[in-house]
């Protein structure tokens, strides 16, 4: 009897200790977010102040923008990393299954690292193997793909120094049963990291230098959203450094080789809204203002709406034909974009079956698109957007009607 309950107390007392292990670390976790959130904040209503202050300044102006922008990408990042890095956790993030060229890929991500690591004064070197990709075309998940890449390159540049370098070769390891195995081998010469920290890379809000965040430098979730992703695709990374040398970074993923690899031919095309009409349903009126703006600007003419009923009504009123496309949020008042997509959809008349309807939500989520898809809009843009991608987007629908 005596050994049951010395049994049951130490199964007590790890319970304890495993809740108090779990309650520090979501205290850790939430003082670290109100840290990263208020820090670059702080920073943008600062500036704000200052515009205010000086606005006969153009230069200034100009330049506080800039320092804006960064906080803002800094904090859009440290949201989409919080929620990836829950989904993760939970096992909910879905990875696509695309017929995607590897050439193309490795040409896009460079395309955007290549610039940064000129920026920082860091030399871009990429190496293939004799075999080079042996098979460029295959099956994956695109997006997730370029997140793993730009996530570990971000770290090389990053942790880097100018005059540095970035090495990357890549190689075939494995071909069998319709499967490839690459392996991206990528090296720096930057701070590295000390083998105390090594063993920690892959926890969540991991960095070595405490003050790393105070400078937009990131949050710390990184690597362990590249080790989560890499696991769901059945591959793998290991991670060597060396203070004052520099870190390697080995990748290693198979793929579903594509039965068909013959290169498509792509025709370039040209996004111009010139001279659409367009319906735009969005309750927020600074947004509202912004997209009416900008796409005035580009030489579309744009009716706003300030909710789903007032669209419908506003579609219903007008001639077929009168509108090119709708701009369509999801969440307002009165009446909800995907009401309000369902009922112009349930009219009787020529175009309400065929206008382009595009969603542009803040509801970023794959399981958000499907019901945006489900409600019978023709594509899905998440907010915060890019002006570039919302007209790119309205043409390819506006293609896809006639």
């Amino acid at each position: 009897k005596h050994e049951r309950d010395e049994q049951e107390q130490a199964r007590l007392q790890a319970a304890f200790n495993e809740m108090r292990a779990e309650s520090r670390a979501k205290t850790n976790f939430l003082s670290r977010m109100s840290h990263d959130i208020r820090t670059p904040l702080n920073g943008m209503i600062g500036l704000i102040k200052m515009n205010e202050n000086h606005f006969d300044d153009k230069m200034l102006i100009q330049e506080n923008h800039k320092k804006m922008k960064i906080a803002a990408d800094y904090l859009l990042s440290l949201i989409n990393d919080v929620l990836q890095m829950s989904k993760i956790e939970e096992g909910q993030i879905i990875l696509t299954h695309e017929y995607i060229c590897l050439k193309e890929l490795a040409y896009e991500i460079e395309s955007i690292i290549i610039h940064r690591a000129a920026e920082e004064e860091i030399q871009w070197i990429y190496e293939k193997d004799e075999m080079e990709i042996q098979y460029p075309y295959v099956y994956g998940s695109p997006l997730h793909l370029r997140q793993i890449f730009l996530n570990i390159y971000g770290n090389c540049i990053k942790y880097n120094r100018p005059g540095g370098k970035i090495t990357t070769v890549t190689e075939v390891v494995d071909v069998q049963g319709g499967i490839c195995t690459y392996r991206w081998t990528i090296s720096d010469t930057g701070i590295g990291m000390s083998p105390e920290f090594l063993e920690h890379i892959f926890d969540p809000f991991s960095q070595e230098k405490t003050d790393a965040r105070s400078v937009y430098q990131g949050t710390g979730l990184g690597m362990a959203i590249t080790k989560g992703l890499l696991e769901q695709m059945h591959g793998s990374i290991e991670v060597t450094s060396q203070v004052g040398v520099g870190s390697v970074f080995v990748i290693t993923i198979p793929f579903e080789i594509a039965l068909e690899q013959k290169e498509e031919e792509k025709i370039a095309e040209i996004y111009d809204i010139h001279g659409l009409h367009l319906l735009a349903a969005e309750d927020n009126e600074l947004n509202a203002e912004i997209v009416e703006m900008l796409l005035t600007d580009d030489g579309a003419k744009v009716t706003v709406t300030q909710n789903g009923r007032q669209a419908v009504e506003c579609f219903k009123s007008n001639p077929p034909g009168t509108f090119d496309a709708i701009l369509m949020d999801v969440m307002m008042p009165v009446m909800d974009g995907i009401a309000a997509t369902k009922a112009i959809r349930a009219m009787e008349r020529a175009d309400a079956k065929t206008i382009p309807i595009i969603a542009m939500t803040a509801n970023a989520f794959e399981e958000d698109a499907k019901r945006c898809f489900a409600a019978g809009m023709t594509a899905h843009i998440a907010k915060p957007f890019q002006i570039e991608q919302v007209e790119k987007t309205i043409m390819e629908s506006c293609k896809r009607k006639i």
